[in-house]
């Protein structure tokens, strides 16, 4: 049957499993929107395309699946760019549809062109270094062949964003409806490792280790790996830190969590593998500049070590392995696990109190917080006290979360990783919200809110519970620590004003409250609907107070 190129892209998107869409309709997609009028796929209009983008960053990593965008041509697309370039970095699978303006008329200046032709707008190039595929669709005869290679990468165990623009007299063409039955909508199968004899090495060299500890990485939470970490860790009694997009991988309420490792963090897991390693086992982690402290070589001088990753490309990127595994984390484990059957040990007996010494040995020197935070640790207990399961929080501030929250197994935590975009975190909780009922909190700086705070009124128009932390300091909070530390005070560029949240609260039709002490805090969750509101909830700090570590920039 003849169908529009429209209708095959929604039916498409349909096959891949898409539910929900994001974007913000112009002239020159509207024939797409047209027949997404008859499909079951949901479309929420954003105020911005890059809060569309990130909505959709936020549903593929709050479920894993394929998140989706849609714009018109120029602006529409140009907009999505930071919020690509983050799905980009965390290798999210995200589908962009953009429209373009006819073939017909490239090269002659049209409204919005972006064919990069007549010095046109280069949208191809504008894109290729933030998406691992890209395409102007300007015919249908290789149509088949475009949608096969998109499914193919989004499908992937390596996704990443790829983005297909229709111009609008393409959209309009005719084509036969079974070109979807020739496009491969179904992961593919990974070959087995769990039997390899890499696996049984692994064993041997755990089994051999006195003093292992694993760092664990994203990869863990994308591979859903988690119990088999907590039971890998159990078994043989080995403490687990995270990096931290991995908080919470292993509950940080265990006896044998050394919560995240990382510049910004308290300098318990530095320490502790410092002073005790023999073999530091990496999962899924990278070892980036912010987990390995700059790549400082004393954390790993002198210690085994084995690496899984299910990218080959990360394996020994920053160091030289005694083992690297590329697989699976959690297949891998699992063969592990099942080599260690019937094995235990009694955790205590074999660290020897280790862990409780070296949370006790952790000076002033690395304490990132000494003082004047009390207010925004005593909201971070509340939270984990109220909510111990059940909660997801998108967390652009990062470090007051990264050693004042302790992540339970059962939550979900998402840091603004990827590009490190201000802003992140309301869009992104959106977007994940559709997909995921957990009570949520988007927590950001005022800078960070000032960037995308009216997606709020994205979750008002669609009713999506929402609790949105804001801490207002009227600074860029990391500009300023930069310049008291480095540039002699000559603070430029770092200030602001913020408007009066609570009217700004008000015009919204959200609840609101501003907290300035303890008790505003219990009240705050005693009180008030977290569950099933959208709510603003602002925490005044001082703009002169500053966490104790050096960013080295």
């Amino acid at each position: 049957m003849q169908i529009p190129v429209s209708q095959l892209i929604v039916r498409f998107m349909e096959r891949l499993g898409i539910e929900c869409i994001f974007g913000i309709p112009g002239a020159h997609i509207l024939p797409v929107y047209d027949s997404l009028y008859e499909s079951e796929i949901k479309h929420v209009l954003a105020k911005h395309e890059q809060g569309a983008a990130f909505m959709a960053g936020g549903y593929a990593r709050a479920s894993g699946r394929i998140g989706a965008c849609i714009t018109t041509a120029g602006p529409g697309a140009t907009n999505l760019v930071t919020g690509i370039a983050n799905a980009y970095a965390d290798k999210l699978p995200v589908l962009i549809v953009t429209g373009e303006t006819s073939t017909y008329i490239f090269g002659k200046g049209g409204l919005q062109e972006s064919s990069g032709e007549g010095g046109s707008i280069d949208q191809g190039s504008l894109f290729k270094g933030i998406t691992r595929y890209n395409k102007i669709v300007e015919r249908t005869d290789y149509l088949e062949n475009v949608l096969n290679q998109a499914a193919k990468i989004l499908l992937s165990d390596q996704p990443g964003p790829v983005l297909l623009s229709f111009p609008y007299n393409v959209q309009k063409e005719m084509v036969d409806d079974c070109i979807l039955d020739r496009i491969e909508a179904s992961r593919r199968i990974r070959p087995s490792i769990s039997a390899s004899r890499s696996v049984q090495e692994l064993t041997d060299l755990l089994l051999a280790a006195h003093r292992p500890v694993i760092v664990a990485g994203y990869g863990c939470i994308r591979s859903g790996a988690q119990a088999e970490v907590a039971r890998l860790s159990e078994i043989l009694g080995i403490p687990v830190t995270t990096s931290l997009k991995a908080k919470g991988t292993l509950s940080e309420q265990s006896p044998l969590s050394l919560g995240s490792l990382g510049v910004t963090s308290s300098g318990h897991a530095y320490k502790y593998i410092l002073d005790n390693a023999d073999l530091i086992l990496f999962l899924g982690a990278s070892f980036n500049e912010r987990t390995s402290y700059v790549w400082d070589q004393t954390l790993l001088a002198g210690k085994r070590i084995a690496q899984i990753d299910s990218d080959f490309e990360q394996l020994e990127k920053v160091f030289k392995a005694d083992l690297a595994i590329n697989g699976d984390i959690r297949e891998v484990l699992g063969g592990v696990l099942a080599r260690l059957d019937g094995r235990a040990a009694d955790a205590s007996e074999r660290l020897g109190g280790q862990i409780d010494q070296s949370k006790a040995a952790v000076t002033s020197d690395y304490a990132i917080f000494q003082s004047g935070f009390s207010l925004v640790q005593h909201f971070f207990e509340a939270l984990e006290r109220n909510f111990p399961a059940g909660a997801a929080v998108f967390d652009d501030n990062i470090i007051f979360a990264q050693n004042f929250y302790n992540v339970a197994a059962t939550n979900r935590y998402y840091p603004n990783s990827g590009v490190s975009s201000l802003g992140h975190a309301i869009p992104a909780a959106i977007g994940a919200r559709l997909i995921d009922p957990r009570t949520t909190f988007a927590i950001l700086g005022d800078g960070g809110f000032q960037m995308c705070g009216f997606e709020l009124m994205t979750a008002v128009n669609y009713g999506i519970p929402l609790n949105v932390v804001v801490f207002n300091n009227g600074t860029m909070g990391l500009i300023r620590k930069n310049q008291l530390q480095q540039y002699a005070k000559r603070y430029i560029g770092c200030d602001f004003a913020n408007p009066d949240f609570g009217l700004l609260a008000r015009s919204f039709g959200i609840g609101y409250r501003r907290i300035g002490s303890a008790a505003d805090i219990d009240d705050l969750f005693a009180r008030d609907d977290l569950t099933g509101a959208i709510n603003l909830i602002e925490i005044v700090i001082d703009k002169d107070l500053f966490p104790n570590y050096s960013s080295r920039r």
